[in-house]
């Protein structure tokens, strides 16, 4: 659906048999046609920049049939529509991709905890989780996803999956950290657990030891819970649920191991200090 905010008002413009009005940057109107995920921007350059009138259908965005055409100063256009990425578009963290995929430096694929093979085709594949059984499902926008209430058994190299959160007020991480209640700075080494290693909060306040395949390790703080049960909501900032194997760091974690954030997700293993 498109918000008030990004379509222009057809009230306030001289318009014949308008049924939706999209806007689009002077900067993209030298392309014939723009793809953004499942949706396809078809317009025609003109000399005073137009915008087309456009009706939306399930896989696509088509041009109308009856319309006049409505030409725009540059002052009117707003900033470009956002559609998440498919199989191997582009991306910069988990947000950017659409349903199932996962964020892979740069480019939106396949998830190899969840199995899926909507990239590759064929029979998606069980995520691996020794002795840990998904225990339910959730689902969010129109896709499911597996909740757990364990997660692997913790050793001295637990393997995980590093991925980034933003602990602090208004970030991706949703509402305060479960441990103190507070927001925290990007600049603290800190992380999240996923449920099963968070325990309840009996692994609050205490410090674990990350390591990355590149040979640095970094030690952080736990502050708070990757939730494997619930999601979708305000509280968890309209995240779907954490995998069972997650651990969230923060930039400052990020940096201390030398890896690219843009990332998005990296194997690491971890263990208790």
């Amino acid at each position: 659906m498109i918000s008030q905010s990004n379509a222009l008002m057809t009230r306030d413009l001289p318009c014949c048999n308008c049924s939706m009005i999209f806007t689009i940057p002077q900067i993209l109107l030298s392309l014939p046609n723009l793809n953004f995920g499942m949706s396809t921007l078809i317009f025609a350059p003109g000399k005073e920049l137009p915008a087309i009138l456009l009706v939306m259908s399930l896989d696509s965005i088509s041009v109308t049939k009856s319309f006049q055409p409505l030409y725009l100063s540059s002052s009117l256009l707003s900033p470009l529509l956002y559609f998440p990425s498919n199989c191997n578009g582009p991306c910069r963290d988990l947000n950017d991709c659409s349903g199932q995929l996962i964020c892979i430096s740069g480019k939106c694929n396949d998830d190899p905890d969840l199995g899926t093979s909507i990239c590759r085709g064929g029979t998606p594949t069980p995520p691996a989780s020794p002795n840990c059984q998904q225990s339910g499902t959730l689902r969010c926008r129109d896709q499911i996803y597996p909740t757990y209430t364990c997660s692997p058994p913790v050793t001295s190299s637990t393997k995980a999956k590093l991925t980034n959160n933003d602990f602090s007020e208004g970030g991706d991480g949703g509402g305060p950290s479960e441990c103190d209640e507070r927001y925290h700075s990007n600049s603290e080494l800190i992380v999240a657990l996923s449920t099963g290693w968070y325990n309840g909060g009996s692994r609050c306040g205490k410090m674990i030891r990350i390591r990355a395949s590149n040979g640095r390790s970094v030690t952080a703080k736990v502050v708070d819970e990757c939730d494997s049960r619930n999601g979708c909501d305000k509280e968890h900032a309209y995240q779907p649920p954490c995998k069972n194997n997650i651990v969230d760091g923060s930039d400052a974690v990020w940096r201390a191991l030398g890896l690219n954030k843009d990332l998005g997700i990296v194997d690491v293993t971890w263990s208790m200090v």
